[in-house]
């Protein structure tokens, strides 16, 4: 048996009633983390960038995997051989649904890394189990998505983190010079990412043994199987995700709004550019002045009344600058130790096990994904909306305000 938080104290309630002799191991004196300090996960999603996240997560010695799931079978053992091998044991479960795991009590948290669809709605059922949840991007399908997350995520009291390592991993100290004045006022953002998604024409395709293609469809309208879908082709597909501009956008918007300042804001006006300007394909309009354009430029751009900045190739800075005056504090990941590796998966096992809120929190992920949304809903529009960034609410264009949320296929629904 794994030994969690949630089971530790029942254990040792039931052992002190007789004497033992305890391994130095169990108590920690091996240097490896004590058995009720681990935090128990499972992974719901195996393909390669769950898996990816996985290994992640289990370099880690406060991380111990104990189960895998994913309606396609090749992914799921796959995953579950990962397992096995890291713990040189063969121990780990493996499920093509998601609900018998979170009814497992001896498990803390979740990864999740199913398609775009389903980050909703395991999300919050997760968090009515009150299991703290890692969602890799793009965290949400649809903008209602995010905020019905942020509300569960509050209600439950659960840890959530989103899975845009690039904010930071790419990006580095860009923001610290920035937010130093090294440019001056920033007053324009250039975004460079993939376009939106479409309608999904596949043609059915004779379901392989082993695949639950029932759940692998879930809450999306249903369609026959197709090969492309299950190895990584349906971020193509509207039913399933935005497109390279929630697939990228979530990192590259996200960083963006991290450079700028602008983390936790939002446009108040999203219109579509001038026919061949590749630089301003999309232009968001916020309050303060700033403008942020989804571009064609290689990556991303930053304009200020002293100077430019751009990342290039292998996270170069590029560009006019002056030395920022003052050094300038930023929020970033949190660490157990300063020599430890300093990334998303440890930002998320310290603030699971200090109850802290991760970098990459729902309303940070909720922003950046707003950002991509919006501009998917003006590119299938062809026209500009106007957009409330407090209440969420596409302003006096009812038409627009449908693509805000998806119907679900039952019996799959949001309840919070």
């Amino acid at each position: 048996m794994v030994l969690s938080r949630r089971n530790f104290m029942k254990s040792a309630a039931v052992a002190v009633a007789a004497p033992m002799v305890v391994p130095g191991a169990v108590l920690g004196k091996d240097g490896k983390t004590l058995p009720s300090e681990r935090l128990v996960m499972a992974l719901i999603g195996c393909g390669g960038q769950g898996r990816g996240d996985m290994g992640g997560m289990m370099s880690f010695n406060e991380v111990q995997m104990v189960a895998v799931c994913d309606p396609v079978k090749d992914h799921r053992e796959e995953a579950r051989r990962q397992v096995n091998s890291r713990y040189n044991h063969n121990d780990c479960a493996a499920y093509d649904d998601f609900r018998p795991i979170l009814d497992r009590e001896d498990i803390d948290a979740i990864l999740i890394g199913t398609p775009d669809h389903w980050h909703a709605l395991i999300t919050i059922a997760a968090a009515k189990k009150k299991k703290d949840v890692y969602c890799e991007k793009p965290e949400t399908l649809t903008i209602a998505e995010g905020r019905a997350m942020a509300e569960a995520i509050k209600k439950y009291g659960i840890v959530f983190s989103g899975g845009s390592q690039r904010v930071i991993g790419d990006y580095g100290d860009l923001p610290r010079l920035l937010w130093g004045g090294a440019i001056g006022e920033i007053q324009e953002a250039f975004v460079d990412c993939g376009g939106p998604s479409g309608d999904c024409n596949l043609p059915a395709e004779p379901e392989p043994e082993g695949l639950n293609w029932e759940m692998w469809v879930g809450p999306s309208p249903w369609r026959p199987y197709h090969h492309d879908l299950v190895t990584g082709g349906f971020r193509n597909y509207r039913d399933y995700s935005g497109g390279g501009m929630t697939d990228w956008g979530a990192h590259r918007f996200g960083a963006a709004l991290y450079a700028t300042n602008h983390l936790y804001s939002g446009p108040v006006e999203v219109l579509p550019g001038e026919p061949g300007d590749e630089k301003r394909r999309i232009i968001y309009h916020f309050a303060d002045g700033l403008k942020m354009y989804h571009a064609n430029t290689g990556d991303n751009v930053y304009v200020g009344t002293e100077g430019s900045l751009r990342i290039g190739r292998n996270n170069t800075l590029v560009g006019r600058h002056h030395k920022p005056e003052k050094r300038v504090e930023i929020p970033g990941y949190k660490w157990f130790n300063p020599w430890e590796n300093r990334n998303i998966f440890g930002d998320f096992v310290y603030c699971a096990k200090t109850r802290q809120k991760p970098f990459r929190n729902i309303e940070a992920a909720q922003r950046a994904l707003i950002m991509c949304h919006l501009g998917n809903i003006v590119y299938w529009l062809g026209r500009g909306i106007k957009w409330d960034p407090d209440k969420e609410e596409i302003l006096g264009d009812p038409e627009a305000a449908r693509w805000l949320d998806r119907p679900k296929r039952a019996p799959w629904k949001i309840d919070i």
